[in-house]
């Protein structure tokens, strides 16, 4: 059983720029009911886009005879600030100016998302999470958090993410903003501005997303003759046109700024140093052939974070394997939760 909520955090957000957001509201997806103990909450951490229903984007992981089932586990996925889902957004309402935000919304960091669904936390009385799991933005989240609140978060799962993220990383969302930012009716403070920019900026990151053999198994023509019509062609606009009927260019974005901000070591003596102090049962699973987030910076989190786990996959879809490659994904998770628990009855009987 699913339920939709809305959590209004009535002081004022202050973010680590220093500015401050009035009365945020942060939108959450339950599933499942919490135990007397409170002692199986999995909490999932979404990705740059998505939304709240993580039953729905991360299918065969989560969702009924699934590895992380709501039958048995409290599941919470809630939207990041700067979602177009729910959350507070550049298209919310100013309450200094009783106009929509726009580009007047203030920018914001992975740690200022992870806050927000810190106090999402405490309101719902959440002590302790059992999983911590994210992958790409997610992962960034999910890193964030375990180092922030190093004994709450008992396993932490991070896939196809990093401890900063990089000048390849950073430039490819430039160029998507770049891509934004050429369609003038962007700055025409309308909830549709700037939506041409975002198709062209939706077929620049697929492009990031996936692989040449995906193109080359799903795109590739079957005739000879054609010099036009591709169906890459219109493969990428399908896909810019489908983004553009459910999201706005704004959060968009101001999220992929959030990414760019990712580094774990901002503020703390190092990368490295911060890393160090999870205290987590980490898990760290990197996709051999992803192009955007490549698999030396998993193994990078897997060598600094204390006891780490680490695994690799290969997904024709690159990157974004972590949201296909399921059946590979549960079995890794699933065999590393067991571990989890073997270790945890080991220590009782040890300190018994």
């Amino acid at each position: 059983m699913s339920s939709t909520h809305l959590y209004n955090y009535p002081k004022q957000f202050k973010l680590e720029n220093g500015k401050k957001l009035r009365g945020i509201e942060i939108s959450y997806q339950t599933f499942g009911k919490l135990n007397a103990s409170k002692d199986n909450v999995i909490w999932a951490c979404h990705a740059l886009t998505a939304n709240a229903d993580v039953l729905d984007w991360w299918k065969g992981l989560f969702g009924e005879k699934n590895l992380f089932n709501p039958e048995e586990h409290f599941i919470i996925c809630a939207t990041v600030i700067g979602s177009h889902y729910g959350s507070t957004n550049p298209l919310s309402i100013n309450p200094v100016t009783g106009n929509p935000y726009y580009l007047s919304f203030p920018e914001f960091t992975i740690r200022d998302l992870v806050h927000g669904h810190q106090l999402l936390a405490e309101h719902l009385g959440i002590q302790k999470i059992r999983v911590l799991i994210g992958g790409s933005l997610g992962g960034q989240q999910a890193s964030e958090w375990a180092i922030m609140e190093s004994n709450k978060i008992e396993n932490l799962i991070l896939v196809a993410t990093n401890a900063y993220h990089s000048p390849w990383g950073i430039a490819f969302n430039e160029s998507q903003r770049l891509a934004i930012s050429t369609d003038r009716s962007f700055y025409a403070q309308q909830p549709d501005g700037g939506l041409k920019g975002l198709k062209a900026a939706r077929s620049i990151a697929l492009l990031s997303y996936r692989t040449y053999e995906a193109y080359n198994a799903t795109q590739l023509e079957s005739v000879n003759e054609k010099t036009d019509g591709f169906r890459a062609s219109s493969y990428q606009n399908y896909q810019g046109e489908k983004l553009c009927k459910r999201y706005n260019a704004y959060s968009y974005w101001y999220l992929s700024k959030a990414m760019d901000s990712h580094n774990v070591g901002r503020g703390r003596k190092s990368v490295i140093d911060a890393l160090k102090t999870i205290k987590s049962n980490t898990l760290v699973i990197g996709i051999e052939n992803d192009f955007l987030f490549p698999l030396v910076e998993q193994e990078f989190l897997a060598k600094h974070i204390p006891g780490a786990e680490f695994h690799s996959i290969n997904s024709a879809y690159g990157h974004d394997g972590f949201l296909i490659e399921t059946d590979i994904l549960t079995n890794i998770i699933g065999n590393f939760l067991k571990e989890s628990v073997n270790k945890k009855i080991i220590k009782l009987h040890k300190t018994a």
